[in-house]
């Protein structure tokens, strides 16, 4: 995998602006077994959500701040959301009768627009683990007919994270997904390079 690149810096601080807003709403984020074991490990988390948001262009960097803050404004909280959606897959009866009344509904227009971002970004998981399948074995698991009550897809995970994204957010983040179908680009490619050869050097710094 290449590992010479340089980021610029106003687009590492805005990524690490946005990990320290999302770390301080996923530690008011609760469990129904109590605090998870993820929250306390702010390295990890960090690490992995850079890797992430390396990949992504400055403008949706900027547009995914806006929305913590604005939710920070208004005591919304993204990361808890971006759980209770996933249960919708992982626990739906809960999700339906004591979850679903509660977060903000989709449109049918947006969740197809949603499905098509998950379709790209499952068949891009799906090549990447049979190029890489010593890395992709340690990852989560691809689809959401996987899920189970102690894990949770690839899928099922971007479903959720997708579904707390503003409009202006996810029409960015639909515009960067088909730049990388345009030049031929795999997202999840590109995220594990990070994660290998960027991430530890620009925390360091």
């Amino acid at each position: 995998m290449n590992n010479q690149h340089t980021f610029p810096k106003a687009l590492i601080e805005v990524c690490k602006s946005i990990i320290e807003l999302e770390w301080n709403q996923f530690q008011n984020t609760q469990n129904e077994g109590g605090r998870a074991e993820c929250q306390s490990n702010w390295m990890m988390f960090r690490r992995m959500r850079l890797s992430q948001f390396l990949a992504w262009p400055f403008t949706l960097l900027q547009s995914y701040e806006d929305d913590l803050i604005s939710a920070n404004h208004v005591g919304r909280n993204l990361v808890t959301e971006k759980y209770a959606r996933m249960m919708q897959s992982t626990a739906p009866e809960i999700f339906h009768t004591k979850i679903e009344p509660y977060i903000p509904s989709l449109s049918p227009e947006r969740i197809a627009q949603q499905e098509n971002i998950i379709s790209i970004q499952v068949r891009w998981m799906e090549d990447f683990s049979k190029d890489q399948p010593e890395i992709a074995k340690n990852m989560r698991y691809i689809h959401s007919l996987e899920d189970n009550t102690q894990n949770t897809s690839f899928e099922t995970y971007l479903r959720g994270e997708l579904g707390t994204y503003s409009q202006s957010t996810l029409d960015l983040y639909e515009r960067m997904i088909n730049t990388y179908v345009n030049k031929h680009r795999n997202l999840t490619a590109e995220i594990v390079n990070n994660t290998l050869n960027y991430v530890d050097n620009i925390l360091q710094q």
